[in-house]
């Protein structure tokens, strides 16, 4: 194919004795193209960040799930009235709480919403005797805390489209249970991980829409096309922009990789190789990822992100996974939600992760009840009692 670039605009070219018709810099237009390949950081609200954390980008989806669904699956206990209990209201009502999920649904959305968000809102439907028999996870971009006048939340509102839904706060037994994380600069909001690591995600799906630029044109750099017209004559307006449009129609794409090009009119092609910064690109994605899960407390190598080597094997890091990740995040959900059964149950309720039935703290758990077992100088309580076990004396 032949690049006639020309043909159509003889008679305006000036060297051909047209009129002269005024141009733009070649240079220009190469700072403006470029300009359009920066960074678009992603806005900082909660709808953005999960789009372009979560439902965008593999590393922030995989994080989030990995927790929220280790979280959820962990057994929980209830300690109730001095004594843990294997049968109770509190557990039924979490085995079952909505016709719709069961207790891993159910558990797996409130977390993942405290992750991509920062907060955590549960709903109780009471029944007839204004005990809970419904409990729902309510979407946390759609709630917003109303503040009364000494700050404290007094209500929630929940708005779907143009319909909006006021949650009270106040009163011996609220209806929606706020779980939050740390935000040193917010008085009723959370931080979210995303939040932190939200400048690394832009760099990661910046870095993942260059590749797949790269793949587009058949996975190789660009080059240049240079210009040999009479000596201080420069391309037109319409011959510039009928090149491009006739490099993106016939030389752009993997299905025009390989086709030989034909140039004509004073037109050269100078192919360019990577430059330090392009060979530099993979290196910048695996370093984003890195700090992306960093940000959510996820081992690189979990992952399976390549150059991370802090921990020994594989057995290492899964087991600092659990124990600085998931635990501490469904150790305080686990309290939050029953602190906020306790005042419909009016009495005290702790539920709590079983250590001994995750399989990740096997081998500490059975070092424990080892040095606790040969310990002579404990009594039998104190020996319980270590354990996290309920005692005699718990009950009287």
């Amino acid at each position: 194919m032949a690049f006639d670039f020309f043909r159509r605009n003889k008679e305006m070219a000036p060297d051909l004795g047209g009129a002269p018709e005024v141009k733009r810099s070649a240079a220009g237009r190469v700072a403006a193209l470029a300009a359009g390949g920066r960074v678009g950081w992603t806005a900082r609200d909660a709808g953005s960040l999960t789009r372009a954390g979560f439902l965008g980008n593999p590393v922030g989806f995989r994080c989030v799930k990995m927790i929220a669904e280790a979280a959820a699956a962990l057994p929980l206990v209830l300690d109730a009235d001095g004594g843990r209990h294997h049968v109770h209201p509190v557990l039924a009502l979490l085995a079952t709480p909505n016709p719709g999920q069961g207790r891993a649904e159910l558990l797996e959305a409130l977390f993942g919403q405290i992750l991509l968000t920062g907060n955590g809102y549960v709903e109780a439907v009471a029944g007839d005797d204004g005990l809970p028999v419904e409990l729902h996870v309510l979407r946390s971009d759609r709630m917003s805390v109303v503040p009364g006048a000494d700050g404290w939340p007094v209500g929630y509102d929940y708005t779907v489209g143009a319909k909006s839904h006021r949650f009270g706060a106040t009163g011996p037994r609220p209806q929606v249970c706020h779980l939050k994380s740390f935000h040193p600069q917010d008085d009723h909001y959370g931080l979210s991980p995303l939040h932190a690591a939200a400048t690394a995600v832009d760099v990661h799906n910046a870095a993942t829409r260059w590749s797949k630029a790269l793949l587009d044109n058949a996975a190789r750099p660009s080059g240049a096309i240079i210009y040999k017209g009479p000596e201080g004559q420069g391309m037109t307006t319409d011959q510039y922009d009928r090149l491009v449009s006739e490099m993106e129609a016939h030389h752009q794409g993997a299905r025009n990789a390989g086709r030989p090009m034909l140039l004509e009119g004073g037109l050269d092609w100078k192919p360019m190789g990577f430059s330090p910064s392009d060979m530099e690109f993979q290196q910048t994605k695996e370093a984003a990822a890195r700090e992306i899960a960093l940000a959510f407390g996820v081992p690189p190598m979990l992952l399976g992100i390549p150059g991370d080597a802090t921990f020994a094997n594989y057995q290492e890091a899964h087991r600092a996974f659990y124990r600085l990740t998931v635990l501490p995040l469904a150790s305080r959900v686990a309290a939050g939600v029953s602190d906020w059964l306790s005042l419909y149950a009016e009495a005290v309720l702790e539920l709590r992760p079983d250590l001994d039935q995750v399989p990740a703290l096997a081998a500490e758990r059975e070092a424990l009840w080892r040095r606790v077992g040969a310990a002579a100088f404990l009594t039998d309580v104190e020996k319980r009692r270590m354990l996290g076990l309920a005692t005699e004396a718990d009950h009287g």
